[in-house]
């Protein structure tokens, strides 16, 4: 694994980590993104689903990373550079001192991801509406640790391999399968087709607490924006459920409401 170093902020091999500030700020959802990190690194190498195009490293990461560099493939360049350049080429300090640049490719939306998905028992988590990124890497984080096959997202939603979402869900967008756009209704319409019952995660008195819900074979969790929560069309489609909170009190971080809902499941499952 060859290492071919890099001397100036402008040098056009390093185009896709220019300014990555800026890029945070204006990107839609890119056919590129961006890792961060070491652990994030060492995830997309060991079990991440996605291509790499690229590493670039600070000089002083090197030896300390040689171990995980031995699991680069030959084919993809690992570019390094003085840490005051690689400051100069993302548009602030990286600290850190370790990105990577993947391809995403092609992400399926959810009814032509559901179609190919097989039976049998089955949790999904599905977010609408979503913009936070910090939510949607901890709503990732959660997912994985509490055994959700996959994750569903309506087109409302932010990149999940935003690079801060990769780093809050400890890498997990990088290997988690997940789908990606269309309505919220479609998503629910879609996992409901697939033989999918849907939990419309809501603090709404009429709402069933999940402690008194049968657990169906396949179950998607469905959790709303911060702040709005869901629309009444997508809760009327769907199981109302609720958590149980104390008088005067009614709601909690949408991340959290997804880690306490999948908690419950996988226990239950377990």
């Amino acid at each position: 694994m060859p290492l071919i170093p890099v001397s100036h902020s402008d040098d056009p091999r390093l185009e896709a980590y220019f300014s990555l500030r800026e890029k945070d700020l204006t990107s839609g959802h890119g056919a590129r993104f961006i890792i961060e990190g070491k652990v994030t690194l060492e995830t997309a190498l060991s079990r991440g689903r996605f291509a790499l195009e690229s590493v670039f490293l600070a000089e002083s990461r090197v030896k300390p990373l040689s171990d995980l560099l031995a699991e680069v493939p030959d084919e993809i360049p690992v570019y390094v550079t003085p840490q005051d350049v690689m400051d100069a080429v993302a548009g602030f300090p990286m600290h850190r001192g370790v990105l990577a640049c993947g391809l995403k490719g092609e992400i399926a939306p959810p009814e032509a991801f559901l179609a190919a998905k097989g039976t049998g028992p089955s949790t999904l988590l599905l977010m609408s509406d979503l913009s936070n990124h910090d939510n949607v890497g901890a709503c990732f984080r959660n997912a994985a640790a509490f055994g959700a096959d996959a994750v569903l997202m309506d087109g409302q939603c932010c990149d999940p391999l935003y690079r801060k979402a990769i780093r809050v869900s400890s890498g997990s967008s990088l290997w988690l399968p997940y789908a990606h756009g269309g309505t919220g209704l479609d998503m629910v319409n879609a996992a409901k087709a697939a033989g999918y019952e849907v939990w419309a995660m809501t603090p709404r008195s009429e709402a069933t607490p999940i402690m008194q819900m049968d657990l169906p074979e396949r179950l998607a969790i469905l959790l709303g924006a911060e702040g709005p929560g869901l629309p009444d069309e997508l809760i009327a489609a769907c199981r109302p459920v609720r958590i149980p909170m104390s008088e005067g009190f009614d709601s909690v971080n949408v991340a959290t409401a997804g880690a306490i809902a999948l908690a419950h499941i996988y226990g239950a499952r377990a």
